[in-house]
């Protein structure tokens, strides 16, 4: 699957939603069903004002010239390599230019963020997430647990599939003595709201697949399973650190 039609599929949960990116679900949806990519995908995509600039950003920093090449959206969205290759002070630089963090957020809590940057912190989707608490996109609401949970891309072992619907075994993030976790895993039907013949024909039962805002997003390895709890499980520990 090439780059840009995989970010589309993680995009399409929180723009159905109307929370991130232009509205343009329909034609987001019609190129994913259809399986086709072309320039106007690419221009719909660069509109959703925090994704685009990390992406851009991640693909920089490596010297890859397109933000779309799928090393980059998998970086962005799953976590691998390219990640460990960012400079903190660029990482600094780009949430404040890029996405006028300190201006959202407000000095005090930027200067935890700081420190986070300084120990170690990636440019992965759930850092962003669940250490800016305000949503940066469409709507620049507040999180809460439960739109942390359906924000962060987590993944689940498909234990059944049923026409659109899915059965999966997935950790959920949790808020337990003060902290928030992964839980223990909990069934979780989720449906295949995209008609592309990859959804409809690929998932079965054993398959990891990755999810966001509620939707499966593609079919994961497992090392892209591993690296994916691996960077959610350090962005919770930043987190923890300031809840």
């Amino acid at each position: 699957m090439d780059g840009v039609l995989r970010c589309s599929r993680y995009s399409f949960g929180p723009n159905r939603l109307h929370y991130c990116g232009p509205d343009k679900n329909r034609e987001i949806k019609s190129y994913i069903d259809e399986g086709e990519t072309d320039s106007g995908l690419k221009q719909l995509l660069s509109q959703f004002a925090t994704l685009y600039p990390y992406l851009r950003f991640i693909a920089e920093t490596n010297g890859i010239r397109d933000p779309f090449d799928s090393r980059v959206v998998e970086a962005y969205w799953l976590g691998n390599d390219l990640l460990q290759k960012v400079n903190t002070r660029r990482f600094h630089e780009h949430l404040l230019r890029d996405h006028g963090v300190k201006k959202k957020i407000g000095s005090k809590a930027f200067g935890h963020l700081e420190n986070k940057l300084a120990h170690g912190a990636v440019p992965h989707h759930s850092f962003h997430v669940l250490n800016i608490w305000k949503r940066t996109g469409y709507a620049e609401l507040d999180h809460t647990l439960q739109s942390f949970a359906e924000c962060c891309v987590t993944w689940g072992k498909v234990s059944e599939t049923n026409g659109p619907t899915v059965t999966v075994e997935t950790e959920p993030i949790i808020y337990t003595n003060g902290r928030l976790a992964l839980g223990a895993a909990i069934k979780r039907q989720i449906t295949r709201r995209l008609e592309a013949e990859y959804d409809m024909e690929q998932i079965k039962s054993g398959n990891i697949v990755s999810i966001h805002w509620g939707v499966p997003c593609e079919i994961l390895t497992a090392r892209q399973a591993v690296n994916l709890k691996k960077c959610t499980l350090q962005s919770l520990c930043f987190a923890n650190a300031t809840i």
